[in-house]
């Protein structure tokens, strides 16, 4: 649609995730016209990013250690580990303030359309740390969808047999949401997730 570079610049932006088309566009062309921009810093930034940035040798969240700053601390309970899909993941879940295990990151969830499978996944690494028998709980906190629930289901497969308390996120209506907007799959978790009021 436009000449040369200002298209390739549309295009290249357009392969990140979750950037369309018309998002593209509006990036590549605040930066040609944003005189404070400096496209020489995101270059910096995007090539020390690739260079110190790795995962967690334990848990797979990323860090500029060996070790993740959650891994290593001390006060965390090393007795629940709570399972996430991604890195992203971890960061929700540390937002709230209410949860003071450990994490594992799986690095994705099952999709067999995608071609990705439970050999894909950090899953052999999530049975090592369970085999010392520390870990009491842990909690799978995939994602709401077809992919996290097969996850879930595999991973609850093998952790049931293991002894582990296994348990799920709760899942069902937002808070400020309205019950005709909700879709059957969240209103039937919200009847399943239901809890007792009162005394």
């Amino acid at each position: 649609m436009y000449d040369g570079i200002v298209q390739d610049l549309i295009d290249e932006f357009g392969r990140l995730p979750g950037i369309g088309p018309k998002s593209a566009q509006r990036i590549a062309f605040h930066i040609l016209q944003t005189e404070s921009f400096d496209p020489a810093r995101l270059s910096e930034l995007l090539a020390e990013v690739k260079e110190k940035v790795r995962f967690c040798e334990i848990c797979g969240n990323v860090t500029e250690n060996v070790q993740c700053s959650i891994c290593r601390d001390p006060r965390r309970s090393p007795a629940v580990i709570c399972v996430v899909e991604e890195a992203k993941d971890v960061a929700a879940i540390e937002r709230t303030r209410e949860f003071r295990g450990l994490y594992h990151v799986l690095g994705g969830a099952i999709s067999p359309i995608d071609g990705v499978g439970p050999d894909d996944l950090r899953i052999q690494q999530l049975m090592t740390r369970l085999a010392d028998g520390t870990v009491d709980e842990v909690i799978i906190a995939t994602d709401p969808n077809l992919e996290g629930e097969a996850t879930a289901t595999y991973l609850s497969r093998l952790l049931v047999p293991m002894g582990i308390r296994t348990t799920r996120l709760a899942s069902g209506l937002p808070v400020g949401g309205d019950l005709e907007y909700a879709d059957e799959v969240t209103l039937g978790r919200a009847f399943e997730g239901r809890r007792v009021v009162g005394n």
